[in-house]
């Protein structure tokens, strides 16, 4: 799969050419004898190894098969012990790099404001990371979900950055009031580094697209610019820096559906993909290989001669992509270059398959066999430094996500992005019947995880809701509702869940989207009448399409809950706790569509997992 060693091919031709050079026939002319050929030399190899969406997840995913094993997926000791054989295999050209998304998610990083990641981030090596949207979700340092009267609404950001031995970057993220490059962030969104005598030029980016996905609140001070220009500008400055190479690391995405062909482009999705974009926008030459994030979607495609890689993240494997650099003109050999994307981080794999895809093992039901893994030819070994450094922060987690509850989920309760759900339907009964309202409302790319059925404890809660959004209020006319149902149904955010009402929606996304809305007794809303609504207070700061609607409110109308003493997550727990009545599942219809057979252009499942509240 790699080349041999430089030193082995110089040997082997030299040796080669002693055995069967002739002898120089004697001559008495003045010509001078021939002098043997110089030995080209052999283009410089660099290994790129890249994750993305990590979210957190240092600690592996496990999951137990049918014949009472368990596998695991991923985790950050496991990784270390990937990243030592890679560079074992090419000592001095390993360059390390991370799209973006490094925090929220797990109790492992949100309990400690994403420290705990970048202290083993810290550890594995990384030389840059794109700043992703989640990056922005902690606000101010501590508790606090939203800034208070003189607090940093990025403090906690830059706190994670002063800690960090590695640059975050983009160059697309613009402080608003002065048009340059935030100064907590320390770059100007560019790295130029040293690798095997080479200049490699390393451009951050960032998704426009985070002021609506991400708390208004964190991000108002900033500008969120157009990748291509940014782009085009910074791999300028690099080149003429003397870069030799140069690689984006974007937080920003797409899908491709077959991973087959990597030269094969007709399967990724163009109109769902913001790096298809950029990477054809711009003129051949300005980028050499590109690190992708933000859709949690696998991709290793070439773009032209550009190859695009990214990986479903949570860190359940890494791409590599190897550049080969002519050592005479110095220029990328597009010829040479290959990927593999998203490799697969397994302690352990099947033995026929060599898979630890827990999706896949379950299906061979009791005949598994799990055999020690290997990559490039040794066995992996975890690294016991990790190990360690994760440990405290994993006990501690352990023992939040033990809390008990004090309430019972009697059935399975499952989310549905593109519908109405289950648990969708639960969790926004519940906040209407908690704050006494008419309407609830919950963005779907807000439910990170599916309930499962039985004691529930404040982990199960928490995979659940592991965003610290407050309980907000906002109070409108019938009119004024009927816009914001508009707004949000239309905005491609998938589908709301709601409470105290009846929808109607057209199958197929679009502006046009919601048909008909009514209260949940089939009754019209009333023009003048006041509502209220509640929910997170990421969608009441005009997130995920609402912005446009909620900006034209009275301030006095909307309650972004600031004052209140619990979060919403915990104030669910508390509420169903002194109710006292366990969590059953609600009866459904609520959320209809019409046009039931339409058939709707292909659009990758991105948001889901990359849109948060």
């Amino acid at each position: 799969m790699y080349p041999s060693r430089l030193l082995f091919a110089l040997v082997a031709l030299a040796v080669a050419g002693c055995a069967s050079a002739p002898r120089p026939a004697e001559s008495s002319s003045q010509t001078p004898p021939a002098q043997p050929q110089a030995l080209k030399a052999e283009p410089v190899r660099l290994t790129l190894v890249g994750t993305n969406d990590f979210h957190g997840w240092l600690m592996p995913h496990d999951t137990a098969l049918p014949g009472g094993l368990t596998v695991r997926e991923g985790g950050a000791a496991v990784f270390a012990g990937y990243l030592a054989r890679l560079r074992a295999d090419n000592p001095g050209g390993v360059l390390l790099l991370d799209a973006g998304d490094l925090f929220q998610g797990t109790l492992a990083s949100n309990l400690t404001e994403g420290a705990a990641v970048i202290d083993v981030y810290n550890r594995l090596g990384y030389a840059a990371a794109a700043l992703g949207n989640h990056e922005f979700d902690y606000g101010p340092v501590g508790p606090r979900a939203v800034p208070g009267p003189g607090e940093d609404p990025v403090g906690a950001l830059t706190a994670r950055i002063r800690q960090a031995r590695f640059p975050l970057l983009t160059v697309n993220v613009r402080d608003a009031a002065t048009g340059q490059h935030p100064a907590w962030l320390g770059n100007d969104g560019t790295l130029l580094v040293t690798l095997q005598g080479v200049k490699v030029g390393v451009v951050g980016l960032t998704t426009p697209s985070t002021p609506r996905i991400s708390n208004p609140a964190h991000v108002a001070t900033l500008r969120f610019e157009d990748m291509m220009p940014t782009t085009l500008e910074a791999a300028r400055r690099l080149r003429a820096q003397g870069a030799e190479v140069v690689v984006a690391i974007a937080h920003a995405g797409g899908k491709c559906a077959d991973l087959s062909n990597p030269r094969d482009t007709s399967s990724c999705n163009r109109e769902d993909g913001e790096i298809y974009g950029l990477v054809e926008a711009l003129p051949p030459g300005t980028l050499d290989a590109i690190f992708a994030g933000h859709t949690h979607q696998a991709m290793g495609h070439f773009f032209g001669e550009v190859p695009v890689v990214s990986t479903s993240g949570l860190g359940r494997s890494f791409s590599v992509v190897e550049l080969f650099v002519d050592p005479v003109s110095r220029k990328v050999l597009p010829e040479r270059t290959r990927l593999q994307a998203a490799v697969p981080v397994c302690a352990q794999v099947e033995a026929t398959s060599g898979s630890c895809d827990a999706r896949k093992l379950k299906e061979l039901g009791a005949s598994v066999q799990l055999v020690p893994a290997t990559f490039l030819g040794a066995p992996v070994v975890a690294e016991p430094e990790v190990e360690a450094l994760v440990a405290p922060a994993l006990a501690r987690v352990a023992e939040e996500q033990r809390r008990p509850l004090g309430v019972t989920v009697t059935a399975p309760l499952g989310r549905n992005y593109e519908g109405e759900s289950a648990l969708g339907d639960v969790l926004t009964d519940a906040l209407r019947e908690m704050e006494k309202a008419d309407v609830a409302l919950l963005n779907s790319g807000g439910l990170r995880a599916n309930l499962k059925a039985g004691a529930l404890t404040y982990g199960d809660l928490y995979e659940v809701l592991p965003f610290d959004n407050t309980v907000a209020v906002v109070t409108v006319t019938g009119d004024e509702l009927r816009r914001l149902l508009a707004a949000a149904y239309g905005s491609g955010s998938g589908v709301f869940q709601e409470s105290g009402l009846q929808v109607k929606l057209a199958r197929c996304a679009g502006p046009e989207r919601l048909r008909d809305v009514t209260l949940a007794n089939g009754k019209p809303l009333e023009s003048s009448r006041l509502y209220r609504v509640v929910m997170p207070d990421f969608l009441a700061r005009g997130a995920a399409g609402l912005g446009a609607v909620l900006s034209q409110l009275p301030p006095e109308r909307i309650d972004l809950g600031v004052g209140r003493e619990l979060i919403l997550r915990d104030a669910l727990a508390t509420w169903w706790k002194t109710r006292g009545t366990p969590i059953s599942v609600p009866a459904t219809g609520r959320i209809s569509f019409v046009e039931e057979g339409a058939s709707c252009a292909s659009k990758a499942p991105a948001a889901p997992r990359s849109e948060s509240p």
